[in-house]
């Protein structure tokens, strides 16, 4: 399909969309209206193309065409098995009035009702189980909106012109990921940042997946598992490293609503099959899960909120997934409950990676016997610090542990990627050079200096279990000696331009007259004073 020549760039259309709305409700709440009226666009756009595209073996050159030619088959004996094919596949239709298309030509004409686009948004949900409440978040009738009916449908209008003009399925990347980013990079501030514990930026999702799918691209029913899902961005990444996406599960669960709605909404714009995606709306740590279907995962990937607080109620301690511990990862910082959450729902073939704040390798107490568990049985498989500053929600440093089960040997491989970054004004950023690199350093798994050192296990037991990288990896840079000379001569250098200004000042000073013999006086007391001290 041809681009609108009056399309633009979807970036630039999210942002005057904002503009509409950022005087009426903050960023964390604008998100989801931009949010959901893109997907909505983007199922409308996607549903128009495939029904030319099943009429005339080709793709329309614009949605206006493709409108005008549904509207013209759904009034035909035709249209009921045509319905009946897309809905097999996509598992929605939608009515030749509630297409994005039209409401758009609604929206222009001044003839736009908030209840036309509920109407499609309930269309859709009520198409199938897989879209309940897909649309919950975007509350058409917030007083936020506007005062009364009218002014709230004339700001929704507003929205859906402004989101009409971005071509989505022209757009070069992941649409609703890139829309989220976006989102997230620019109004980070007036979120308080807060927002930003539902992304994962897209460097260090690269490093987590291709860390946890390493030695498994080929095999095809690939089962992914992620229990702080957020958007599902992390989940989703498999598919780019895989040899055979288009069989990978997906098992997802997250605590949120509204970011739950967004990772589902995330896997149908990547045209994830319904039947391929196990996604749960709950708290993990509250209840194992999953129990029922498939439990144990080819790779386990996380990065949960961090130094979270959670009950570390006693019962937890006959919970099969903490058990073998003993203890219980502390109530003000549920760092380890995630890991061994997530790490008890691992293959014992697979890989596990997660993203946690650098206290979790050395902090003692219940930390330290849990660390020190998972050392003595070889699960720690590698420690990747992070450079600072890469994440919206939060500028401190990250470490990557990687984990397996069952291997043979206990060392550990530590990599200070600390350096590997591109500075931002606001935010650091990783190149794909400095990705590569870094996994040229744990598939090498051997020492390189200052960057990267296989520690055995008697050197970490030494250590008292210790897993801070510093311990271990050598960064230390010898300062360049200074020259005693070169710095007498400095000094010598400097001296002399100060007595040069402190005679030129005095001089200045001496060209000063008075008008009366007092202030004269005072001016030569002022001379006798700087000649004394100069």
């Amino acid at each position: 399909m041809a681009a609108n020549e009056n399309s633009k760039d979807l970036l630039s259309v999210l942002w005057a969309g904002a503009d509409i709305l950022r005087g009426k409700m903050d960023a964390n709440e604008y998100k989801n209206y931009l949010l959901g009226i893109v997907f909505y666009k983007y199922l409308s756009d996607t549903f128009l193309t495939h029904v030319y595209d099943l009429l005339n073996n080709e793709k329309p050159e614009s949605m206006a065409e493709a409108q005008a030619a549904y509207e013209e088959v759904y009034s035909t004996e035709d249209a009921e098995e045509l319905l009946e094919d897309i809905k097999e596949s996509y598992h929605y239709t939608i009515e030749p009035e509630l297409t994005y298309t039209k409401l758009a030509e609604a929206a222009s004409k001044n003839a736009f009702q908030r209840e036309m686009l509920k109407k499609a948004f309930n269309h859709v949900e009520q198409s199938d189980p897989i879209f309940a409440n897909l649309f919950a978040d975007v509350d058409l009738y917030s007083t936020r909106l506007g005062s009364g009916e009218q002014k709230q449908s004339a700001t929704v209008a507003e929205v859906v012109k402004k989101i009409n003009e971005a071509d989505l399925l022209n757009h070069e990347g992941d649409v609703l990921g890139d829309a989220y980013e976006y989102l997230i990079g620019q109004f980070a501030s007036e979120t308080g940042k807060k927002a930003g514990e539902f992304y994962t930026p897209q460097a260090v999702s690269q490093i987590l997946t291709r860390v946890a799918i390493q030695g498994q691209e080929d095999k095809q029913g690939l089962l992914v598992y992620d229990a702080a899902m957020g958007s599902g961005s992390l989940l989703l990444n498999a598919r780019k490293f895989s040899h055979k996406p288009d069989y990978i599960r997906y098992f997802g669960q997250e605590l949120s609503t509204t970011t739950y709605n967004l990772a589902r909404m995330n896997m149908f714009l990547h045209g994830v099959d319904p039947e391929n995606q196990t996604l749960r709306n709950a708290d993990t740590l509250d209840a194992d899960w999953p129990t029922d279907e498939e439990t144990d995962f080819d790779m386990v990937l996380m990065n949960p909120p961090y130094s979270a607080k959670w009950s570390a109620a006693q019962g937890f301690l006959n919970d099969s997934r903490f058990s073998d511990y003993g203890v219980l990862a502390p109530k003000s910082k549920a760092d380890y409950a995630f890991l061994l959450h997530g790490f008890y729902h691992l293959k014992n073939t697979g890989t596990m990676a997660i993203i946690l704040p650098h206290g979790v390798l050395f902090r003692g107490a219940a930390e330290g016997k849990i660390r020190q568990k998972l050392i003595d049985s070889g699960a720690i498989y590698a420690v990747i610090g992070l450079p600072a500053n890469l994440f919206y929600n939060t500028s401190i440093p990250t470490t990557i542990i990687a984990l397996k089960k069952n291997r043979d040997g206990r060392d550990i491989l530590f990599i200070d990627a600390s350096q590997q970054f591109v500075k931002g004004k606001k935010q650091n950023s990783m190149s794909p050079e400095n990705i590569d690199h870094i996994i040229e350093l744990y598939t090498a798994r051997q020492d390189v200096e200052k960057e990267a050192h296989l520690a055995t296990y008697e050197e970490i037991k030494a250590n008292d279990y210790n897993l801070n990288i510093p311990r271990y990896v050598d960064t230390f840079e010898q300062e360049e000696q200074i020259s005693l000379s070169d710095l007498a001569s400095e000094f010598s250098d400097i001296s002399a331009e100060m007595d040069t200004a402190a005679t030129d000042l005095i001089t200045q000073m001496g060209e000063l007259t008075a008008a009366d013999a007092d202030t004269k006086n005072e001016l030569a007391d002022l001379m006798k004073v700087l000649e004394g001290i100069l």
